[in-house]
């Protein structure tokens, strides 16, 4: 019988192999699976070669080969180094899914076509945003809820869905997740909502780096792969406990990129739009230096 440190050298990428469970996206230090345990689309299951670890983006767990046994086979520890100190395999438990009753969506998209109402416009303003910066990244899309229309400022994610947002709604169109700008850098700059990245654009200027919109903290898992592709990675997210826990799993799970936080940019407030809403409202002093965040 193997030792508990020899069975944690095991392969899991071996392992997963003789289940037939082959990575979606594979490089040398680490692959993307399409796990079984549930219906997905984008892998969410992340396997660390180098370091053989595994961590479930799904649900925020990872660890050993033996906790990944523990799962698959719906056993106990000793269970586990049982079966793999043996190399016995029983079948893999997959759980049936259950039926997903039909619903009707209580937002239905309409139409999507260039911003440019004013009351639009004027929302993006009193947000402190360039409406100049905005045309290039947002729409004024057109929904329906409950059979009365509606317009906002659109904002489109990856996956086809949008965020939406004006004056008096802030909601979205699915699907849910993240937007990416590809400009060919080495860095990216993430942001937890589309009103930060325009906030920075209407600080710079100008984008000369990738960037990633999260549209939500729970949207990071589908957000490493590329944000992982990087060298560098500066996160602008929100200054509360969940912004804090979302730099801290970047870090983790982007080992090989170096995360900087710029969020004591602006500490004394809860997020990057709420700090340029303030700074403009301040008095205007001539500036000594170029406007915009010293990086």
């Amino acid at each position: 019988m193997k030792t508990i440190q020899a069975i944690k050298c095991l392969s899991i990428r071996a392992y997963l192999a003789e289940r037939g469970l082959q990575p979606t996206k594979d490089n040398p230090r680490y692959g993307l699976y399409l796990l079984p345990l549930r219906e997905e689309r984008t892998p969410s299951f992340k396997v660390d070669y180098v370091q053989n670890l595994w961590y479930d983006f799904g649900l925020g767990e990872g660890g050993s080969i033996i906790d990944l046994v523990m799962r698959l086979e719906r056993c106990d520890f000793a269970q586990a180094v049982r079966l793999l100190g043996s190399g016995e395999r029983t079948p893999m438990v997959i759980p049936l899914p259950l039926p997903v009753p039909p619903t009707v969506p209580a937002l239905r998209l309409l139409s999507d076509m260039p911003l440019r109402h004013p009351t639009l416009v004027g929302y993006l303003s009193s947000r402190g945003i360039d409406p100049d910066m905005a045309f290039g990244y947002c729409r004024e899309v057109h929904y329906a809820i409950k059979g009365r229309e509606y317009f906002a400022v659109g904002f489109r994610n990856d996956a086809g869905g949008w965020e939406l947002r004006s004056e008096r709604f802030k909601g979205g169109v699915s699907p849910k997740h993240i937007t990416t700008i590809d400009n060919r850098s080495d860095t990216v700059l993430a942001f937890e909502g589309f009103m930060d990245f325009l906030s920075y654009l209407s600080m710079e200027k100008q984008l000369q780096t990738d960037a990633a919109v999260l549209n939500s903290v729970v949207n990071l898992p589908k957000a490493i792969p590329s944000l992982d592709r990087h060298a560098t990675i500066h996160t602008f997210f929100d200054n509360d406990e969940a912004g804090c826990r979302a730099t801290a799993e970047l870090k983790r799970l982007c080992p090989n990129s170096t995360v900087i936080d710029r969020s004591h940019l602006y500490r004394e407030h809860k997020d990057l739009n709420e700090f340029w809403q303030a700074k403009q409202s301040r008095p205007h002093i001539a500036p000594k230096r170029k406007r915009g965040m010293k990086m």
